[in-house]
C-alpha cells in the first residue's frame, strides 16, 4: 500500500472545494432558488452547499488517486475541463438566468463526467467509483434545471 501524501491530497481536495466556494460567492443562488416555481422532488436550498461540498471532496480525492498513479497532469485534463464546465453552469444558470442553455450545459457536463469516469476507470477503479455520486447528482440537477426552465 502506497503512503498517502497528505499535502498533495489536501491540495487536490482544496482545488474543487475552493473554486466551488469562490464561484458561489459571485452568484445569488440562494436568493434566486427561492424565487423559482420548483418541480416535485426539489430539495430545500440548504441541501445544495452540503451536497456540493461532499461531491467536491470526492472529486478531489479521486483526482489525487489519479495523480498518484500517473504523476501526470495530462491524465487529469478531462477532470479540469469538466470542473470548469461545472463551475460555469452556476454563472449561466444563476447569474445569466439562461435556463435552457444551462440545461444543455448540464447535458455536456454529464457527457464529460461520464467520459472522465471511463478514463479514470482504466487508471484507478476507486477514483472512477468516487465520481459516480457526482454523476447521479448532475443527472438530478438536470431534472431540476429542465423543470425550472419549463415552470418559470
Amino acid at each position: 500500500m502506497k503512503k498517502i501524501n497528505i499535502k498533495e491530497l489536501v491540495i487536490a481536495i482544496l482545488i474543487p472545494v475552493a473554486l466551488g466556494f469562490i464561484f458561489s460567492l459571485f452568484t445569488n443562488s440562494g436568493t434566486v432558488y427561492k424565487e423559482f416555481t420548483k418541480p416535485a422532488l426539489s430539495p430545500p436550498g440548504y441541501i445544495f452547499p452540503i451536497v456540493w461540498t461532499i461531491l467536491y471532496i470526492l472529486m478531489g480525492i479521486s483526482s489525487y488517486l489519479i495523480y498518484q498513479k500517473t504523476k501526470d497532469i495530462k491524465s487529469l485534463k478531462i477532470y479540469f475541463i469538466q470542473l470548469a464546465v461545472n463551475l460555469l453552469w452556476t454563472v449561466i444558470f444563476f447569474n445569466l438566468r439562461l435556463y435552457l442553455l444551462a440545461f444543455i450545459w448540464l447535458i455536456l457536463l454529464i457527457a464529460l463526467v461520464s467520459l472522465m469516469i471511463k478514463e479514470f476507470y482504466y487508471i484507478d477503479k476507486k477514483a472512477a467509483y468516487l465520481q459516480i455520486p457526482y454523476l447521479i447528482w448532475i443527472i438530478f440537477a438536470s431534472y431540476l434545471n429542465f423543470f425550472i426552465f419549463i415552470l418559470n
